[in-house]
């Protein structure tokens, strides 16, 4: 009998151990990002073939969190960021100018929102997407490089300038652990209204703006930064703001392919990796009044069909109101992005509604196989950008050191290059007073920007300063018109900053002045369309003191004015050159 218990408890053992070894086994097996095997990471399986096995060993959650991409309010990652990171395994975050207001605190939030992401059983990091364009949008600031901006690229014509201009924001943006930005803008500047765009494109020729595009991109793309290229399919013509309402550009579709679409052709083929859709309307194209960022035409027939595009597409931020038609909620708004053919979609902010959204598509995503396939879909993408970008001694680091983000931003060689690129850029537009030397002028300096007028006063110690509120409205300012009236009446020369719709009505109340009214234009120079009577302008496109130094010193005559203005400022498209 005892000898029958010995055995029975050695059975008991044997069956034991054999469990905790197969179980042990298992663990070891289980894929993840790092090692597609789960053991050393030395296998040879392909990434498809790495993204396969992670995707089919996913959890619903898993799967569904990999096509969040979301916002958090505060310098520091919230408890709830975190604990959506952790448990609902979302792919992306996205970081916002409020989350930016200290460098170094920035790089350590990035290792923190990144090692949460990697503690999982997949450790799959996440997508840390930025809006760093350069110029006018520049999300993170701090000591981060101010450039002339893209319109200033079209300016010298260069693809040297675009390519050097997302080389070096894209290692800025590598030392701080980012590794996606929305750009480059490849938005054709196809209407003078079309405020929202402005100098953030690099021209009004599709051509032009493609071949820049292509060049920023590679540039970005050799600091090992995921271009996200926007906003499609173009907002370069649309009078309005996605923001707040849904902009509808009247564009048949061979105009917008020859045009608008010429951008995106050119970067699909050098292999972009990923790609913003907007919140625009096409009525001429598509019989619906719904965004392209909803519309299965645009990102399934157009986008995969017939231009190829093989990258990742991420919706605007889902919280416009260019998204919001016929009554649905963000929820519902995003459930039909995603059915559209977006792979990601991004809300800026809200919890309630992370979750509101979150519970549809989870919903969705157990009842309807069709959309469980959909999804499994863009996560196969989704892993494969990630393993392409995110992995490797090449990759952005996970977790950037916030000791050494002073030595790097901005680089030495940056500064250089930013500096002689606003030189480069500068345009003539009507040269009737220059070069102004400044002596024996009585000069006033005018206008709603700081570094214009702090940058002046260096170039004209003498000259007088006029300062009035910034506002980028058509405001007619009849108390501003009527101040600097009388202030221009006791000198020789005005030197006037425009910089924008409000600044040009000042700026018509000038006209009967008897100074000669010099104009600085600042972003786009397009408002001196309609103010012909100025003979003397210059366009530097940039506001900061780069590119304010080069254009007073091409005023004064210490260096010349070669850009060429990239867009028509006289209301007919000038011949191709």
């Amino acid at each position: 009998m005892m000898q029958r218990a010995s055995l029975l408890r050695h059975i008991l053992l044997a069956i034991v151990l054999f469990t905790i070894i197969s179980g042990a086994g298992q663990l070891w097996s289980v894929p993840h990002f790092f090692s597609p095997t789960g053991g050393d990471n030395n296998s040879t399986q392909s990434p498809k073939e790495h993204a396969d096995r992670i995707l089919a060993s996913m959890s619903d959650e898993e799967l569904l969190g990999q096509v969040f991409l979301l916002g958090y309010f505060g310098r520091s990652p919230s408890a709830e960021i975190l604990d959506w990171i952790k448990n609902k395994h979302i792919g992306g975050i996205k970081i916002f100018g409020w989350n930016a207001e200290n460098l170094q605190e920035l790089a350590q939030s990035v290792g923190v929102l990144q090692n949460t992401a990697t503690e999982s059983k997949l450790k799959i990091p996440l997508f840390i997407a930025t809006d760093q364009e350069g110029g006018w949008v520049r999300h993170i600031k701090g000591e981060t490089s101010i450039t002339p901006g893209n319109l200033a690229i079209g300016a010298t014509g260069l693809p040297y300038d675009a390519y050097y201009t997302g080389l070096y924001i894209g290692k800025e943006l590598r030392s701080l652990g980012i590794n996606m930005n929305f750009a480059p803008t490849v938005d054709v500047y196809g209407s003078a209204n079309a405020h929202v765009i402005g100098p953030r494109a690099f021209a009004e020729d599709p051509l032009t703006t493609a071949q820049l595009g292509v060049a920023y991109y590679h540039g970005m793309e050799d600091s090992g930064i995921i271009c996200t290229a926007k906003h499609f399919p173009g907002h370069g013509k649309a009078t309005e703001d996605s923001h707040g309402t849904l902009p509808v550009i009247h564009s048949d579709f061979n105009t917008l392919w020859e045009e608008d679409l010429l951008p995106y052709r050119f970067l699909f083929r050098e292999g972009l990796p990923a790609l913003m859709s907007a919140h625009l309307s096409f009525p001429e194209v598509i019989d619906a009044d719904i965004p392209a960022s909803l519309s299965p035409y645009f990102l399934r027939q157009l986008v995969r069909d017939k231009m190829s595009f093989e990258g990742i597409i991420i919706t605007d931020d889902m919280r416009m109101h260019g998204a919001l038609q016929n009554g649905n909620s963000i929820a519902e708004a995003c459930l039909q992005a995603l059915k559209a053919g977006n792979d990601m979609i991004m809300i800026s902010h809200d919890f309630d509604i992370y979750q509101q959204t979150w519970d549809l598509l989870y919903k969705e995503l157990k009842e309807k196989p069709e959309f469980r396939r959909q999804i499994e879909t863009s996560v196969r993408r989704i892993l494969l950008t990630k393993l392409r970008y995110l992995k490797g001694p090449e990759a952005v680091p996970l977790t950037p050191d916030p000791s050494a983000v002073a030595d790097s931003i901005p680089s030495q060689e940056s500064q250089e290059f930013f500096f002689n690129q606003a030189g480069r850029s500068v345009s003539i537009i009507s040269d009737g007073n220059i070069p102004l030397s400044g002596e024996n002028n009585k000069i006033l300096l005018a206008g709603q920007l700081n570094a214009f007028l702090s940058v002046g006063r260096t170039y004209y110690p003498n000259a007088d300063t006029y300062y009035f509120p910034y506002s980028p409205f058509y405001i007619a300012d009849e108390q501003h018109i009527s101040e600097l009236k009388a202030r221009a009446s006791r000198y020789d020369t005005i030197i006037y900053c425009l910089a924008n719709p409000n600044s040009a009505e000042v700026l018509r109340g000038l006209k009967e002045v008897d100074a000669k009214v010099i104009v600085l234009s600042v972003l786009t120079p397009v408002y001196l369309r309609t103010i012909p009577w100025v003979d003397t302008g210059l366009a530097i496109y940039g506001t900061g003191r780069d590119s304010f130094t080069a254009g007073f010193a091409a005023l004064k005559g210490m260096i010349p004015a070669n850009g060429r203005v990239p867009i028509f400022m006289h209301g007919e498209k000038r011949e191709k050159p």
